[in-house]
Order: structure tokens, then sequence, then C-alpha cells
């Protein structure tokens, strides 16, 4: 069997659910969507099911996947519903969704849905990506009172530079949202993963917690909260070959690496393929049977190579982390010039084997 797959640590997951909400200052959503960042829906939300607030993902599709498999803690829809028949769907399963155009509250007032929704109303504060524009939305929050279709409203918005500790984006978004919400009698969700960890007294009596849930920072810079979090997915695989080259011979597909000494360099069964970042240039850490070393020359479909030079008793065989408790996924991804969310995103026919530590 080919030997690359991703361990998820399940322990883990809890500790940083726990951490997330402790910290949070409310209630928490776990976020997970795409395939909980590509960690396994279905196992995540099995796994937080007794633990979690509730939680979130993109799309019906998404939130249906999860009530087939049991799992009957609230789901919000963060997208909303894409066409007014969702809602019966919606109605059925239970779920929440995000009211973010006009559109939306249209399709609700129209609707009979049978019994009332819970709707979070998303606001534009900044990010102009989707939500109602502040001259629009306390008319919009009085319309779906005035439908009696709505049983519960939680306010709420999107931070853009949340991740940025010197911005005053947020700062500002949080002043058009305290503007436009002041007086309306609803509970508020302003915080996602980086506003958890780096902006603790932004008001919120619910969080989004994504990208924190699994153990990674969405900052390129030290912060506290971000070591206590522990990583939940260890990429890893094995060295399939060992070459013995003296200097200047190439490395890989279009011979961006030649040695500078004589060298030993392993193959090792992992590649873009498998959702490895194919941008992660020559030096990219990774950990080989328990000391580090680095990638050399191009990431290819199926296989990468490593530097055994300073590895005498490595060889074929020899365990590989790409990413994980040693190798932190935030340093792979800044050397591949991406962020941790797309890598754990991108594996694709990596199986998972999940454990409880």
């Amino acid at each position: 069997m080919r030997p690359a797959r991703a361990l998820i640590d399940l322990q883990a997951l809890r500790h940083n659910y726990q951490l997330a909400r402790e910290s949070s200052g409310g209630k928490a959503l776990a976020v997970i969507k795409a395939d909980a960042y590509g960690h396994g829906a279905v196992r995540v939300a099995q796994t937080l099911e007794a633990q979690a607030d509730g939680f979130a993902v993109a799309c019906i599709e998404e939130a249906l996947e999860l009530r087939a498999a049991g799992i009957r803690a609230p789901i919000l829809l963060l997208e909303g519903f894409f066409e007014a028949d969702e809602l019966a769907l919606i109605v059925e399963h239970d779920f929440w969704t995000v009211v973010h155009s006009p559109w939306q509250l249209d399709a609700i007032e129209r609707a009979h849905p049978g019994k009332p929704l819970t709707v979070w109303l998303k606001l534009d504060t900044g990010m102009h990506r989707v939500g109602l524009h502040p001259s629009e939305y306390r008319a919009a929050y009085q319309r779906l009172l005035a439908t009696g279709k709505v049983a519960k409203i939680v306010l709420m918005t999107h931070f853009a530079c949340a991740d940025e500790l010197n911005s005053p984006s947020s700062a500002a978004q949080c002043a058009v949202f305290e503007t436009t919400c002041q007086g309306l009698a609803a509970e508020t969700s302003l915080k996602n993963s980086p506003a958890v960890m780096g902006w603790p007294k932004i008001p919120s009596d619910w969080s989004r917690t994504g990208i924190m849930l699994y153990g990674a920072t969405p900052f390129d810079q030290a912060q506290p909260l971000a070591d206590r979090l522990q990583p939940v997915m260890t990429l890893e695989s094995k060295i399939i070959s060992v070459r013995e080259l003296p200097a200047g011979a190439a490395v890989g597909y279009g011979a961006t690496f030649v040695t500078d000494k004589p060298s030993r360099i392993g193959a090792v069964a992992m590649g873009y393929a498998d959702g490895y970042p194919r941008h992660a240039p020559s030096g990219t850490p990774v950990q080989i049977d328990g000391q580090r070393s680095t990638l050399v020359g191009r990431v290819s479909m199926d296989m990468l190579c490593v530097d055994l030079t300073h590895l005498p008793q490595a060889g074929i065989g020899s365990r590989v982390e790409l990413w994980g408790k040693a190798v932190p996924a935030s340093e792979v991804a800044a050397q591949a010039d991406t962020i941790p969310y797309q890598i754990f995103c991108n594996l694709r026919r990596v199986p998972r084997i999940y454990s409880e530590h």
C-alpha cells in the first residue's frame, strides 16, 4: 500500500474547540465546511457533537451530509440558500441560515415554511463580499420580524483583516456594526478564528471558529493563543528511493535544484496530486525519522525529493512528516506562498487515519 496518509488526532481537535470556546467569550460554532478543511466533516462532527454549540458549513449539500450521518446539532449555512426552494429543506432539517441579500428576504416573505426559521442576518461592514449594506440592514431586520416566520435573528458580520493585528480595518468594521445594530434586540456574531485569537475585547455572543479548530494559526507572527493550539493533522509518508549524487547533479523536473556537493537524495511518495503544494520550494521543511531536513527540487504529481545528506541513518522506509506536530502547516504554507487553509483543503487521495492521540 502507498504509504502517504493523514493522521487525524481527535483529542487535539477537542482541545482546540474547548480553547476556542473559552477564548471567545461566548458560544462557538465549529466551522466544518469544505469537508472540515480536509479533515473529514462527518468524523469531526461526530467527535465534537457532544461538546460544540453547533456547526457551520458553506451550503445545504454539506449540511445534508451531516444530517444523513446522524448529526442532530444546530447547523448554520454560511452562504445561506441559493434558491428559494431550499427553504423547505432548511425547515425540514432544522438548519439555521444566513441571509445576506435582499432577494433572500423576499423569498422568506413569500415562503410558507411551516415552522419558524433561525436567521443569521449578515451586515457588510467593509469586506464588500456578501452582506446587506448598512443603509438597508435595520429595515431588513424589521422585515424579518414582521413576517412572523422567524423565531430568532442573530446579527453577524465578517472581518476582512482580523489576521493583521496592526490593521485599523477590524476596529473600523466594529464601529460600523455597533452603529448599525444599536438598539436591535438580538445576539451577535462577529468573531472568526483570527478575531478570537487576536481581538479578545470585541464583544460577540457567537464565534465561528475554523482554522484554529484544526490547530493552525492564521497569523504570520508569534501569537500567544497560537502556542496553545495542538495540530490535528499530521501528513506523512515514507522514502521509497535513495540516490547518491555527485556535486553538480540536477534533481527533479526543470532541474531547479542542483547539488553543490556530494549528496544523498531521497524520493518520497507524496506529490501535488495528494494535495501537497506544488509551489513549495527547495528548503521547505520536512522531518525525517525525527530530524529536520528540507525539500529539494520541484514537487511532482506523485513524488517529491528531500535532502538526506546529513542523515546517514535515513533510507528506504524512513518516515517523513510533511506537516503536523513537528513541522507546522503554517510554516509549509508560508514557504509555498499560501495559507494553511488551502493546503488542508487541497488534500485529495490521501487516506485519513483517526486516533485519540
